[in-house]
């Protein structure tokens, strides 16, 4: 069988030039439709670390042209996502899927969007108040806000750090300190403070080692990103949605509330302004992680990207 036809392409989203990677089936087979894949948070590029790579083949294999970009900022990309707001990026996916349905291998009218943890936020911004769009998939994505979001995250690195501490009520002290400083710092945000302002609150609650998680690597464009994007709230997009909406989650995911998305999910989609075309699947792979992986593997597991592409074909 000859190969999948695999380009580097580069499109314009306003001011920024985004450099990505499209794929397309091969030869002679026809085009089912198109997926424009988003990265998740921070410096993500086009194959999003190592969870896209995957995805793609599958996706090729299933007859699905493929389309995923550097984050601006990020590759071979211009611009800085620091300096974005996640309706800036939401512009960038929807750059994205006006490319990929420019190409003439594509039906416009069956290439949707695929959203990874952040790019799930990103995606839903991106598609809500459309009639345009046939479908959207996010992929780990809390219906939280990213700090609800990050607050779980913390949570469960640090109680982890703890677990096998003797002394379990100074463990539980530990945890409550940290996720009381990650609090005010929350509120700090609210305030606009700015980063010396932050820096200064952790720096006061002697930077307890379990802030870590959250603090490492904070500097004043990462912390201008964090506050701006902190009470993001999800379900406004998710009540604009005109089209289908597959939403994946790791049962075992600890960096998002995953029972507590699945609630926030189920209010939207059963609330009275939602558009009759916005059905609601959900998927759960119990065991899984935030890249759908069960323990000890390297990639999705082989039921997650069934189901994937099994929905796509049906959507």
């Amino acid at each position: 069988m000859e190969p999948v036809d695999i380009r580097h392409v580069t499109f314009a989203a306003g001011p920024v030039r985004l450099a990505g990677t499209l794929g397309l089936p091969r030869r002679g087979e026809p085009v089912r439709g198109g997926v424009v894949l988003v990265g998740g948070s921070g410096s993500s590029d086009r194959d999003n670390d190592t969870f896209f790579p995957p995805l793609r083949r599958r996706l090729l294999d299933a007859g699905f042209a493929v389309l995923s970009y550097d984050k601006r900022g990020v590759g071979e990309s211009s611009g800085d996502w620091r300096a974005a707001t996640l309706a800036d990026l939401a512009a960038d996916a929807a750059a994205a899927l006006a490319f990929l349905r420019s190409r003439p291998e594509v039906r416009s009218d069956a290439a949707g969007l695929f959203g990874h943890s952040e790019g799930g936020w990103v995606v839903l911004r991106a598609a809500t108040g459309r009639d345009d769009i046939p479908w959207v998939v996010t992929s780990g994505c809390p219906a939280t806000t990213p700090a609800v979001q990050e607050r779980h995250a913390l949570a469960r690195y640090v109680q982890g750090a703890h677990a096998n501490s003797q002394a379990h009520a100074n463990s539980r002290s530990a945890v409550e300190r940290v996720l009381a400083l990650y609090d005010r710092l929350v509120e700090a945000g609210r305030r606009d403070a700015d980063f010396a302002t932050a820096a200064a609150l952790v720096d006061a609650a002697g930077a307890p080692p379990g802030l870590a998680y959250y603090w490492d690597g904070m500097d004043d464009r990462l912390w201008t990103f964090l506050k701006r994007k902190q009470d993001h709230d999800p379900v406004r997009d998710l009540l604009g949605l005109r089209c289908p909406h597959l939403a994946f989650f790791g049962g075992a995911d600890p960096l998002v509330p995953v029972a507590d998305s699945l609630r926030a999910l189920g209010g939207a989609a059963c609330h009275p302004s939602r558009h009759r075309r916005a059905t609601l699947t959900v998927e759960v792979l119990p065991g899984a992680d935030h890249r759908l992986r069960l323990p000890g593997a390297t990639e999705p597991a082989p039921e997650y990207l069934d189901r994937l592409t099994r929905w796509l074909r049906q959507t």
